[in-house]
């Protein structure tokens, strides 16, 4: 059994911080825009652009209790780009925190599930003869995205829909940015030799963060989904990491295929979120 105690939920939500950092440094990049990150009580703010899903508050509640004067700021820089503020709090967080965010107007919208798998994993599925799975390098970046990117264009039908949707546009940007992270690898996953689905992985200090993984709806349930998520699980483990996360909405399709790997539900995400 894993146990999600509160210095496991620290080192992972570290981990999503550093990534959302990785995001805003590429998105600062490009012309005019009007990315930021600033570190927050622990935690990050993050802002990448217009209708971003990385516009967002994370990891507060680890490092003590929160400076309102600087959240003030942060509150004001989403204000000036026209966005709300969404603060992802992970529950095993200093509770007086979810306390001040009712105080300041923020509202409880959705609810999102982080599950964890010990590394080496040891009972995982098989892979069917006719998948094949490779890490996919700049030459296939292209076709890993138009994969990932219509993956996220058909969310989950089963259980707590998503209070967020996002534009192919957006999708391609906020995808591509997050392609550029420190320890950021992408697979395509070939069924008989024709490209069927796409995933990520993300390396930090021993914790492999699933990024994202779709199929292309002609070769669903064939075994794509399993076939990505074993090969990211032993690559992770062969570099050193000892646990595997991946964050879905509750009651999702996603959650139920990662449990059937033997991923156990560590904690869970309230979403509160400010009106700009």
């Amino acid at each position: 059994m894993l146990f999600a105690d509160v210095a496991l939920a620290a080192r992972i939500e570290g981990a999503e911080c550093r990534l959302l950092a990785d995001c805003a440094a590429a998105a600062r990049r490009r012309p005019g825009s009007r990315a930021f990150v600033q570190e927050l009580a622990g935690g990050v703010a993050t802002y990448t652009g217009p209708d971003s899903p990385f516009n967002k508050v994370a990891g507060l509640g680890f490092a003590g209790a929160v400076d309102e004067e600087r959240l003030a700021v942060v509150e004001r820089a989403f204000a000036e780009r026209g966005t709300p503020v969404q603060a992802e709090v992970a529950i095993l967080g200093d509770p007086p925190v979810r306390a001040l965010l009712t105080r300041r107007g923020y509202v409880l919208e959705n609810f999102e599930n982080v599950l964890g798998l010990r590394l080496p994993a040891v009972h995982l599925l098989a892979i069917g003869a006719a998948i094949d799975v490779a890490a996919a390098d700049a030459v296939h970046h292209d076709a890993w995205l138009d994969v990932i990117v219509a993956g996220f264009a058909s969310p989950d039908e089963q259980g707590i829909p998503s209070h967020e949707q996002f534009s192919r546009e957006v999708m391609d940007q906020t995808v591509g940015d997050m392609a550029t992270a420190s320890g950021f690898a992408r697979y395509l996953a070939y069924r008989d030799g024709v490209v069927a689905g796409g995933a990520s992985l993300r390396l930090c200090e021993g914790v492999a963060q699933l990024c994202g993984a779709a199929t292309i709806p002609a070769h669903r349930r064939r075994g794509v989904q399993t076939a990505l998520l074993a090969t990211r699980l032993a690559d992770a483990a062969r570099q050193g990491c000892d646990i595997a996360v991946v964050t879905t909405q509750p009651g999702s399709k996603s959650q139920q295929n990662v449990q059937r790997q033997g991923f156990e539900l560590l904690y869970t995400r309230a979403i509160l979120v400010r009106s700009a």
